[in-house]
């Protein structure tokens, strides 16, 4: 979202004119199912619960700031992306979104495959008993003790981002005594309606090699002679948080034209394709994702009806959501804290997290609504900016939202769809302790990744 010149200065841009921002719902109260997570609901006496369990007795018990996930949705939602794709195709969670042992082992009981970025999160999937030929390997820069633990660990795939790695990949599983399994990911020259930091497949950006110039040509003919490396397809990723499916139809047709030079040239068909993954979540009402069913519908009528065009076998496809399965199975449980009403502009509501829980609104202008939870209420709506207690004026959480105007010091609300890339880019900023993650589902409740102690910081720092 993009803001206009203020005459004032820029600190003017964001405050907004009467009529800028949306109207406030009819009913405060009420949960669109869109945005908060399936077992989400609010109890005859006004208090919202997940999995059955009111988030009175969750802030009692696990205290906040803390993300709730409903491990019943994350679930159900991992079986709607395999059952769509079915066994014809591959559907590798996107472990950057969020990634915990847990996860790994939901992941693995519900048949996804799993997509890291690091050494950290390879060590977590092996370490939760993901099968290593179940999990691919991607990343710009992978450093050679990354690439020798994936290789020795005998990882699915691993996505080259550069002729660098082309070599380096193929080098290190030589001296494995390994033929490892690579994709090549290509640069398709698709701006995707996005946000400029989380588009991916335009020219101007780091992650992959370029179609354009004929350097994706060039790098598979590099990786077909190299005798480590075993090229299996090529990757396209064209950005995040997307909900038009146009972009993906341009890239699909970029990779098959291709795999087409790939056939004519070398006479090899490369057997794969991965479109990736970006696909968007509802983070606002106003916002109308895709099912994975027409999701997978789509994606498999373009890339046949490509092939058919270039006379190819219809390649593997694979996709990669990750926000699409953790996003909206998530809610941020807050305190409040203080509350400033600043006449004719809006109410601030200052919580116990912020910018250290949630970066996504001062780094990509996020947008994000909020209920009061810990009770319901016949207020007349206000508009409230969430704020946090870190000393930034960019410290916001939710931009511009209506809550009761009745809120009051202790009160609970949530913010919905928080499970994908809150906790991931979670900080220690002014020394905050990053929060708990607690999975609920059927009644019960239970930590999955500890809340950080002022002990850990100390830990860390030698002195």
């Amino acid at each position: 979202m993009s803001r206009s010149a203020h005459p004032a200065g820029p600190r003017h841009a964001d405050v907004l004119t009467e009529g800028h921002y949306s109207a406030p719902p009819t009913d405060l109260n009420a949960l669109d199912a869109k945005v908060w997570s399936r077992t989400v609901t609010r109890t005859p006496e006004g208090v919202v619960s997940m999995g059955g369990i009111e988030v009175t007795r969750l802030a009692e018990e696990f205290g906040t700031p803390a993300y709730f996930v409903d491990e019943a949705d994350f679930r159900a939602r991992c079986r709607a992306w395999r059952d769509a794709f079915g066994p014809e195709a591959d559907v590798f969670y996107a472990g950057k979104a969020f990634l915990s042992r847990a996860v790994v082992r939901w992941l693995h009981e519900e048949g996804l495959n799993l997509d890291v970025c690091s050494g950290g999160e390879l060590t977590t999937a092996l370490g939760a008993g993901m099968p290593a030929e179940r999990i691919a390997f991607h990343g710009n820069n992978k450093t050679e003790d990354e690439i020798h633990r994936a290789i020795e660990a005998g990882v699915g795939r691993i996505v080259l981002d550069s002729f660098q790695e082309i070599v380096r990949v193929s080098h290190i599983a030589e001296r494995l005594g390994r033929r490892q399994r690579v994709q090549i990911r290509v640069t398709v020259g698709v701006e995707a309606h996005t946000h400029e930091f989380i588009a991916t497949a335009h020219e101007d950006q780091k992650f992959g090699i370029a179609l354009a110039g004929g350097q994706a040509a060039e790098a598979v003919r590099r990786a077909l002679k190299l005798d480590g490396i075993e090229l299996i397809g090529i990757h396209s990723h064209i950005g995040s948080q997307i909900f038009d499916m146009a972009g993906f139809e341009v890239s699909a047709r970029r990779v098959v034209q291709l795999l087409a030079e790939v056939r004519d040239e070398h006479g090899v068909e490369l057997p794969e394709i991965d479109l990736g993954g970006g696909l968007g979540i509802a983070y606002t009402p106003e916002d109308d994702p895709r099912e994975p069913h027409e999701i997978a519908r789509a994606l498999g009528e373009i890339v046949t009806r490509e092939c058919e065009a270039a006379g190819l076998r219809t390649p593997r496809i694979s996709v990669e959501p990750g926000r699409a399965i953790v996003g909206p199975t998530a809610f941020t449980l807050y305190e409040v804290g203080t509350i400033k009403p600043l006449e004719g502009l809006r109410t601030y509501v200052s919580v116990d997290g912020g910018m250290s829980d949630n970066i996504r609104t001062a780094l990509y202008d996020a947008e994000y609504t909020v209920a009061l939870v810990s009770r319901s209420s016949d207020a007349e709506p206000m508009l409230v900016r969430v704020v946090g207690k870190h000393c930034e004026s960019g410290d916001i959480v939710v931009r511009d939202a209506f809550l009761p105007a009745d809120l009051a010091p202790g009160d609970l609300i949530a913010v919905p769809a928080t499970g994908a890339y809150c906790r991931s880019m979670a900080s220690n900023y002014n020394h905050a302790l990053r929060p708990p993650v607690v999975a609920v589902e059927g009644g019960a409740a239970r930590v999955i990744v500890r809340r950080e102690t002022e002990e850990d910081l100390l830990r860390l720092d030698v002195g």
